[in-house]
């Protein structure tokens, strides 16, 4: 079908101004933008009925391929894509000042508006996400895990492959949470962020930017990240950056991954830390002990019942939470005990450090810390406290934050395998066709209680206990007498020094 491109254009611009991204006092110089971008000197009669910002941004972009003002590659498409939701996007300026406004209203209309800002401008990829499987079944005593099978980066073809492999070497930005991200225009190794925005934030004297990953995971997935390039390292400045943040976003989490690898995340040389508005299942979980720390006897204190090892600090005064965080983290950097393989250092190579995860709880300060160590040993090559060879056919990646708290991110391969291996277990498939890493566990599965009615939900549990049972292997002190008895031990000594 022939695309009318003035009626297009005209669309796209009632659209942004009805929407409220476009004052209408920009109605001209938005329209002329648009024609400018697909090379048009003048408009026809007409306009679309349409009124679906990013369907209109999608004929927009195939005008252009059909004209050849851009290659239907995706790194092109993607330029050209975030060149036209630019102009309907506030600049850095006036999206801070608007932000600022409505914070001193409440908070959460601030993040409202950002949020629907990011979609709406197609920043956060709201039509990819849906593609992902998400659901969630309880594990044992922890109650329900969340499961998200993420099928939302597409993926690359071969042509594209090769232009990235072959581009020019470039340092700017640094890497893809550097503040130059914002406005850039992209390249074939870099993605295009020209409608990407940040929220100036003060951490504790020192700024930080605000964003919205663009393939969220959860509610409001937020990326807090330093004005300079600077590596990731878990110590004081981050207790206080992430309960600063709880601070001025209440009705946000806050929290960072390790900063060792294997334990780590994906992006350890840019400091950074994520949140949002989404209630993990670690936050659901009770408490199996209440402890006390000497040093800190106004402190609430509760070992979680949680696969992981999870000491709850919560308190009324936000300093002393973070001077607490502050010293068991000091404590449990040095800290051995081979009874359950936990040694802080092999020679001067260091293995313990934290997860810290902050929230309020009602007015008081809320602060996890989850006990990482990546050892290694000839047993457990990828990590003695990283998901077993017997898991990895679900999960083999680092457990990070988001995976720590209770939302496994699971590959793409997955459907295509799932799909397969539910036709096994039906009579429908023979096992060969099963990929070989399943087989064993398919195999285990056979001829349990399952029809065609209930195969889809009986998988997602046996997905969901393969979940727990990765987040029990990354657990240092085990969720079972011997490995409480470990834990209690080191508070023993932390009380102690």
């Amino acid at each position: 079908m022939q695309i009318n491109i003035s009626s297009v254009i005209r669309a796209f611009v009632n659209s942004a101004i009805e929407q409220g991204w476009v004052d209408s006092l920009d109605r001209i110089y938005t329209t002329n933008r648009l024609m400018s971008l697909i090379q048009i000197n003048e408009l026809e009669e007409g306009v679309s009925d349409s009124n679906d910002l990013l369907s209109l941004m999608d004929q927009l972009t195939q005008y252009a391929i059909e004209q050849g003002i851009i290659e239907n590659i995706s790194y092109q498409r993607e330029q050209f894509e975030a060149a036209v939701m630019d102009l309907l996007t506030p600049s850095p300026s006036q999206l801070n000042n608007k932000f600022w406004e409505l914070y001193q209203n409440n908070p959460a209309d601030a993040t409202d508006y950002f949020y629907e800002l990011s979609k709406s401008n197609d920043y956060i990829k709201t039509r990819n996400i849906a593609k992902n499987i998400q659901f969630n079944a309880p594990y044992k005593n922890y109650g329900n895990l969340d499961i998200t099978i993420n099928l939302s980066k597409p993926e690359k073809d071969p042509k594209e492959i090769a232009l990235a492999k072959n581009a020019k070497q470039s340092n700017y930005p640094l890497c893809l949470l550097c503040m130059e991200n914002e406005g850039y225009q992209g390249r074939n190794n870099h993605p295009a962020r020209q409608q990407h925005r940040l929220v100036r934030l003060n951490l504790n004297d020192r700024h930080y930017g605000m964003q919205y990953s663009p393939y969220v995971y959860y509610n409001e997935h937020s990326i807090f990240l330093s004005e300079d390039h600077t590596p990731m390292k878990i110590d004081r400045k981050a207790m206080d950056n992430l309960l600063a943040i709880v601070e001025q976003l209440p009705h946000y989490f806050a929290g960072s991954n390790a900063d060792l690898p294997i334990v780590g995340g994906s992006i350890l040389a840019h400091d950074h830390y994520q949140g949002g508005r989404y209630t993990f299942p670690m936050e659901k979980a009770n408490a199996y002990q209440t402890i006390k720390l000497n040093a800190f006897p106004s402190l609430k204190v509760e070992l979680v019942e949680w696969p992981m090892s999870v000491i709850r600090l919560n308190g009324a005064n936000r300093e002393e939470v973070a001077t607490a965080g502050e010293a068991l983290l000091n404590f449990w950097r040095n800290y051995s005990d081979e009874s359950v393989d936990v040694l802080a250092y092999t020679d001067d190579t260091p293995h313990n450090t934290v997860t810290p995860v902050a929230r309020r709880r009602n007015t008081n300060f809320e602060l996890d810390i989850v006990l990482r160590n990546n050892r290694t040993n000839e047993a457990h090559p990828d990590g003695i406290f990283h998901p077993h060879q017997d898991v990895q056919h679900i999960k083999k990646e680092n457990i990070g934050l988001i995976e720590v708290m209770g939302l496994a991110i699971l590959p793409p391969r997955l459907v295509n395998e799932i799909d397969i291996i539910k036709a096994y277990l039906l009579n429908q498939a023979d096992l060969n066709q099963v990929a070989e890493y399943h087989q064993t566990w398919a195999k285990e599965l056979k001829n349990k209680e399952y029809d065609e009615t209930t195969i889809d939900r009986f998988i997602e549990q046996a997905i969901t206990n393969k979940f727990g049972r990765v987040l029990e292997d990354a657990g240092v002190f085990k969720q079972d007498e011997y490995g409480r008895q470990a834990m209690l031990r080191f508070i023993d000594a932390f009380n102690q020094q």
